[in-house]
């Protein structure tokens, strides 16, 4: 990431069930802008989350189709039905949290989104953003790119990923219950359900605790 400057927004690319982290920036006073003109980006959050399940870090991809342009912004990118991928991510999400405190409170939301077909994973992420954003009972300010801007201000496009993620100096990954800690420690960088699952209402405290 370029320099930070704490009165200008913060830009983030848009993200399936986003981590934490991603979270913590719609928290910025100054609102976020979502970039929709960029290319898409292979193997990052943007069709993809980490859960934690019986069996450790589990990653579910949403598979998008082949672009008919290199340069197709991430608006137009279609969501492939390969791998019956809706069934597969909505019962590792039961198995995974079947158990954790708030499951039930939550699933019944989100139960939807794996039985409706959505043609762009831009639409797609976007109501999973806002179901979160409901569940989290916090409003941001969202603004929308209409054109790509070269190296912004406070610009976590590429920071926030999967692998090899830069520190970032305004995030602290802060503890909180999760079902398969005494097994495989605690996990800082799993998609926002997972908190919301084990902490519900209060969820939002640890999110702001997470903020430097």
């Amino acid at each position: 990431m370029n320099h930070f400057d704490p009165s200008a927004p913060i830009f983030l690319s848009t993200a399936y069930l986003p981590p934490i982290q991603y979270f913590t920036k719609l928290l910025h006073p100054h609102g976020v802008v979502l970039e929709g003109a960029e290319n898409f980006v292979k193997q990052s959050y943007r069709n993809r989350c980490h859960i934690a399940g019986p069996e450790g870090l589990q990653p579910l991809t949403v598979p998008v189709e082949k672009s008919p342009s290199p340069k197709s912004p991430i608006r137009d990118i279609r969501i492939s039905d390969h791998g019956n991928w809706r069934h597969l991510h909505l019962n590792a999400l039961i198995s995974s949290y079947g158990s954790a405190p708030f499951f039930d409170y939550y699933i019944t939301d989100l139960e939807p989104f794996y039985t409706h077909k959505y043609t762009f994973l831009w639409e797609f992420n976007l109501d999973l953003l806002s179901l979160c954003l409901e569940w989290l009972d916090i409003a941001p300010l969202i603004m929308f790119s209409s054109e790509y801007t070269e190296e912004p201000p406070n610009d976590y496009r590429y920071t926030i990923r999967p692998k090899q993620a830069p520190e970032d100096e305004h995030f602290i990954p802060t503890p909180y219950y999760q079902t398969f800690a005494r097994k495989y420690g605690f996990m800082p960088h799993l998609s926002i359900v997972d908190l919301i699952f084990h902490e519900g209402p209060a969820a939002i405290l640890t999110l702001q605790r997470s903020i430097r």
